[in-house]
């Protein structure tokens, strides 16, 4: 009995220490988790209204409002949104920062021109994030983006965050939450009084009358707990995590409550359970040895039923691997008949453009040989000549295409590929009598690519253009090229224009009729942009038609040398 009394003191002794940093740690492990949901959710909201600026300043209703002065549809119309998207508050401004449409109809006619979300907007042409401090508390977390036409700005257009509803939130499930900024002030705290204040201010400031502080009061100091924080002298747990945004801190203070009443729960448990141990010793010795044996027949037939169990999950595991080298086999099969498919048919699309070249070339060498003007048709066979190496090269592309290669990059002149390019396409133009505006710089405009894939690109918008100007009176087709901190070349035309633009660039993705088109020029046309470092979009004009624009990096030094 002496015996089994010291034991128990032992056990219970260990066993706060033991349960003291298991229940510690689980206790830690759920406000971690807690606090990756909050900067989890912090970051979702920021990010989810971070796109609504961008959105609302290609908006034609919006544009067309700032352009003509009538605003009499432009608050409806950003209340048509406020719903959808979930945000605080839309603004609208014109350049002088006057608020001429809002969700909040209060604000209609206010001046923001001195605001900094307003400045920094207008100087800038990305979307830029503010925090402002509220006259009654608080902070007001704003998106703001300049609107532009014609590459002037001509107004502003803002989107209040509402993240008071994760101050909400928070409140019900953990003791205390503070979000930090990049200078260390609360922004956001479940408890209203720290809004605005450093940490150490903010901890301070709690009366010991709230629920927090009575919550802490009611915390015993006991030497098992590890300590991170003490907040008006009792000990918290305190837990940061950073949020990937401006350099925001969350922070939270969970009490150790809850430890405490498991581990003297647990404890209690102990104490009945030695009591009922120490009544029941001497019965307990009378069957050790019965109970010892039925133990054993348990075990053995435990470990009977678990070597049967082995056997089973062996040969079935043995099933498994070879329905699976089986399904392997058959998935390669697949993806190589996929693959053969799709190279058939980038093959056919990409030769049917030299190839009508060369019927057209033919028929004209035909005819200037019957004119007896052998000098010219000599030219027209040699334009043949080079097209034929030009096929040779699509299809060597096709394969480099295929590998996804940049072995064979050079410094190409985009001025010179364009030139090229409409002159292969010189006789589909003529025959259609297509209207074609260039505006080409006075110097070479230089990249680091592929010359024959690029004049690819190029033939393949051209032709694009002119299939969507066949039923179109006045055929009319635009190439700007510019050059500033990158190259763009612009492909304007005034046809029917586009339909499904998410479905652009997908691979056999055609408006076409059937036969006229596999829908993959443009599939292909944006992996070659993306392989030089580019992109390649596309977008319907205001005026009507389609505009496609293909962005390349400008070739300098630091470009040679890094490539």
């Amino acid at each position: 009995m002496g015996a089994l009394v010291l034991l128990a003191c032992v056990v219970v002794y260990s066993s706060n220490a033991l349960l003291t940093e298991r229940f510690t740690e689980r206790t830690r492990g759920g406000a971690e988790v807690r606090l990756a949901l909050y900067s989890a959710n912090l970051l979702s909201e920021l990010q989810r209204n971070s796109i609504v600026p961008q959105l609302l300043a290609r908006d034609p209703a919006l544009i067309g409002a700032l352009n003509s002065g009538d605003f009499t549809q432009s608050t409806a119309r950003l209340l048509s949104f406020v719903d959808e998207i979930g945000a605080a508050s839309l603004l609208l401004m014109d350049t002088d920062g006057r608020v001429v449409a809002a969700t909040d109809r209060e604000r209609l006619g206010e001046n923001r021109r001195h605001q900094r979300s307003f400045v920094e907007a207008l100087r800038s042409n990305i979307t830029t994030f503010t925090v402002d401090d509220r006259n009654e508390g608080g902070f007001d977390f704003t998106y703001s983006r300049r609107i532009e036409d014609g590459g002037l700005g001509i107004g502003v257009v803002s989107v209040g965050v509402d993240l008071a509803k994760l101050e909400r939130s928070w409140a019900g499930i953990s003791d205390a939450v503070m979000v930090l900024d990049s200078t260390g002030r609360a922004i956001l705290a479940t408890e209203p009084r720290w809004r605005g204040r450093t940490e150490e201010e903010a901890v301070a400031l709690l009366e010991p009358q709230s629920a927090i502080e009575r919550a802490l009061r009611g915390t015993p100091d006991w030497s098992a707990l590890p300590i991170d924080a003490y907040l008006r002298g009792d000990g918290v747990m305190r837990q940061e995590v950073r949020v990937p945004f401006q350099g925001w801190r969350v922070v939270s203070f969970t009490t150790f409550q809850s430890v405490r009443e498991r581990v003297n729960s647990i404890l209690a448990l102990e104490i009945m359970g030695f009591a009922i141990l120490l009544a029941g010793l001497f019965w307990f010795l009378s069957r050790r040895s019965n109970l010892a044996a039925r133990m054993f027949q348990r075990e053995s037939a435990e470990l009977r039923q678990l070597n049967n169990r082995l056997q089973r999950e062996i040969a079935e595991r043995q099933k498994v691997e070879k329905d699976l080298e089986v399904a392997e086999q058959t998935v390669a099969q697949t993806s190589k008949l996929a693959a053969l498919g799709e190279m058939s048919a980038a093959v056919s699309h990409e030769l049917n453009q030299p190839l009508a070249a060369m019927k057209t070339y033919l028929a004209g060498a035909r005819l200037l040989i019957s004119r007896e003007r052998p000098d010219e048709a000599v030219v027209a066979v040699a334009r043949i000549d080079g097209l034929i190496e030009r096929m040779g090269a699509i299809t060597k592309q096709l394969k480099s295409y295929a590998r996804k290669g940049a072995d064979s990059l050079e410094p190409v002149d985009v001025k010179e590929a364009v030139l090229s390019s409409l002159s292969m396409m010189e006789p589909q133009l003529r025959q259609r009598q297509v209207a074609i505006s260039r505006t080409l710089p006075d110097r070479p405009v230089m990249i680091f690519g592929d010359r024959m894939r690029l004049e690819q690109v190029i033939i393949n918008l051209l032709r694009n253009a002119l299939d969507a100007t066949k039923m179109t009176t006045d055929p009319r087709i635009d190439i700007l090229l510019a050059q500033g901190n990158v190259v763009r070349l612009t492909v304007r035309d005034n046809g029917t224009g586009i339909d499904e633009l998410d479905e652009l660039f997908e691979p056999f993705y055609t408006t076409k009729q059937p036969g006229d088109g596999t829908g993959l020029g443009l599939a292909i046309s944006s992996g070659i942009v993306n392989d030089f470092g580019g992109r390649l979009t596309g977008r319907n004009a205001v005026g009507g038609g389609a505009v496609f624009e293909v962005e390349l990096p400008i070739l300098n030094a630091d470009t040679e040398a890094a490539e």
